[in-house]
């Protein structure tokens, strides 16, 4: 006997998306402190966020739910920030307090706004289709109330004397 499974889902697609927002995030910083574009220093300022974000997405096995805004997004973003500034300090990289808001700031705006747009892209999509299906609805009936109308039009009059009788 088979059993019917929800889908499965796309958890790569998600956790790739993730990472490629902290290489965005890293990548606007650097730029905005004028240091050079190499991948040492890319991953230099990278790998404590990146390390942080894998051990948020363990912390919420979010790949169970990884598109989830709440509890997913918000604890990965959470633990991403926390975790990424704990290493950055052990490593004796900056945690300079305006580093910290923007981090949490800019972090909490990709690693939340992603699933957040999901969301509502998702909402629009189904009011399209509930629409879309009470469109079809609605042709139905109406077809069925002109196929009755004509009907009735067709069915001879009672109330009509017949010639010759």
């Amino acid at each position: 006997m088979s059993e019917t499974r929800a889908p499965r889902p796309k958890v790569l697609p998600d956790l790739l998306i993730d990472l490629v927002l902290i290489v965005a995030f890293v990548l606007i910083g650097r730029r905005s402190h004028d240091e050079e574009f190499n991948l040492a220093g890319v991953w230099q300022t990278a790998w404590p966020f990146f390390a942080a974000l894998l051990l948020g997405w363990l912390v919420t096995r979010a790949w169970r739910w990884p598109d989830r805004v709440w509890p997913t997004g918000i604890i990965i973003w959470l633990v991403t920030v926390a975790g990424g500034m704990v290493l950055r300090a052990v490593s004796g990289q900056g945690t300079d307090i305006a580093f910290i808001i923007v981090a949490t700031v800019t972090l909490g705006a990709f690693l939340v706004g992603w699933r957040l747009l999901g969301v509502w892209i998702e909402r629009i999509s189904a009011k399209r289709v509930a629409k879309k299906q009470a469109e079809a609805d609605a042709a139905v009936v109406n077809a069925e109330a002109q196929a009755a109308a004509k009907a009735a039009l067709n069915r001879p009059d009672p109330n009509r004397r017949t010639p010759g009788i």
